[in-house]
């Protein structure tokens, strides 16, 4: 243990321990100083990082509300976008619409609905008076007698005669020409029935869409001459109707439909860009991918219900005269398009969904990943023991493969952007030949094979 030195000061400094002022010396004073400062700028910094990660999250919030805002915005605008591209077509494309119209031709229900109601107009003209004309006057009294007599029977034959003739014209090959000759005439009214005004073959009266008949009566009325009841010929220009569709709610199921055929295709465009726009700005981006395209998917499977459902309503609230098998014809007909789209869109959502799913980093897609890999790998190492050898297309392949890859998957999209009206069939062949081009893109890769070498060793 050190002892202190014999008679010194316990005050007194150490022999050879240089005196200062209390305070220190300035080199301590300066050096404390510069510790100090330097604390005063590690706090400094510390707190500009604290309030720039502050900002970051504050973006970051922002930036991930705005793309759920947008992808939000992209499923509620799938299913309007729909209705759109399905209005413009049947406004802009004559022979979108006469294809939509040429089913109910041949439909059961619809020909007796038209049967009957040609039937009815036609008895209505038909001058049984007439029938006397060609009697002798002294014979006259007697066989008005007769008739006055069985009149009502006469009346019901030659009303099953005319219905026989009138069921053979909607049952031949010619009613289902006149019928589409009548709707392509009227499609140029179609743009008047979306506004409300009247004329052309097509036309809204009230809450009530009808079908002007009078070509199909004018084909009847020279089949019955033709079978021997010339009295037909006195029958004048008969324009009845053939109702459509008849609902309280179109008024504003026009104006909607209006509206969108205004709007047209850039509402599709619209949900597509808000899509992309949410992904990019979410910050994981595949998930986000996913999202969006599940929720595009189910956006259009509403619609679908919704159609299903106003199906049913409007079939309950017809009226009590209205034959519901041929109102639920043309129904269906008016909207199996719209229904097609609804399919090709969520058969779209899934495959889009399922191509972000397959490409994450999730342990059951990297998984499936690495089955793509083994498995295609395999087949190219059994093609080289075979003989193959790829040379520089290979090498070409390994280099650019990653932008090949985003080529094809534009290639899909393109194809399916342009080809006009695309089906869930076309849909599922554009995914398959996607999936077969990434597949000849992995066979002609050759992974780790050095510029002009043989393969690298493992």
């Amino acid at each position: 243990m050190p002892t202190d030195e014999p008679g010194a000061s316990p005050d007194e400094p150490p022999a050879g321990r240089p005196t200062g002022p209390p305070g220190g010396s300035p080199d301590e004073l300066a050096d404390l100083r510069a510790r100090l400062s330097a604390v005063e700028a590690h706090e400094a910094r510390l707190d500009r990082q604290l309030e720039a990660s502050q900002a970051s999250q504050g973006r970051h919030r922002a930036r991930s509300l705005l793309a759920v805002l947008l992808i939000l915005l992209a499923c509620v605008l799938t299913p309007l976008g729909a209705v759109a591209v399905w209005a413009k077509s049947q406004v802009g494309d004559t022979d979108r619409y006469v294809a939509t119209m040429a089913p109910l031709a041949r439909d059961p229900a619809v020909k007796a609905a038209v049967t009957n109601r040609v039937t009815d107009a036609i008895m209505q003209q038909i001058p049984v008076d007439s029938l006397l004309d060609n009697v002798a006057p002294d014979d006259r009294p007697k066989l008005g007698a007769l008739l006055n007599g069985i009149g009502q029977a006469l009346t019901s034959g030659l009303t099953g005669f005319v219905h026989t003739q009138v069921q053979r014209v909607v049952d031949s090959d010619a009613f289902v020409t006149i019928w589409t000759d009548v709707n392509r005439e009227a499609h140029a009214a179609i743009d008047r029935m979306l506004t409300g005004q009247g004329g052309g073959a097509v036309e809204i009266r009230n809450d009530t869409v009808v079908l002007d008949l009078a070509p199909v009566i004018a084909r009847v009325k020279t089949a019955l001459v033709d079978n021997g009841l010339s009295v037909a010929s006195k029958i004048p220009e008969i324009h009845t109707s053939y109702t459509l569709v008849q609902s309280d709610a179109i008024p504003k199921v026009r104006t909607g439909l209006r509206l969108l055929d205004l709007a047209g295709f850039w509402v599709p465009v619209l949900a597509l860009a808000c899509a992309v726009g949410g992904v990019l700005l979410a910050g994981r981006r595949r998930r986000a991918a996913v999202t969006a395209a599940l929720g595009m998917a189910a956006g259009a499977l509403l619609l679908g219900l919704g159609l299903s459902v106003f199906r049913a309503v409007y079939l309950d609230r017809l009226p009590a005269g209205v034959d519901q098998a041929a109102a639920q014809a043309v129904y269906d007909t008016l909207v199996r398009y719209l229904r097609s789209a609804v399919r090709v869109i969520i058969a779209l959502g899934l495959v889009v969904a399922l191509g972000a799913w397959i490409s994450g980093g999730g342990r059951w897609a990297r998984t499936v990943r690495g089955g793509w890999h083994a498995a295609l790998g395999s087949a190219r190492n059994t093609a080289e023991r075979a003989g193959l050898r790829l040379g520089p297309v290979g090498r070409f392949v390994h280099r650019w493969k990653a932008w090949l890859g985003w080529a094809a998957v534009a290639g899909a999209a393109l194809a399916f952007v342009l080809w006009s009206y695309p089906t869930v069939l076309v849909t599922l062949c554009l995914a398959l030949a996607l999936v077969g081009v990434l597949a000849v893109l992995e066979l002609l890769d050759e992974p780790g094979r050095p510029e002009g070498g043989a393969p690298a060793s493992t």
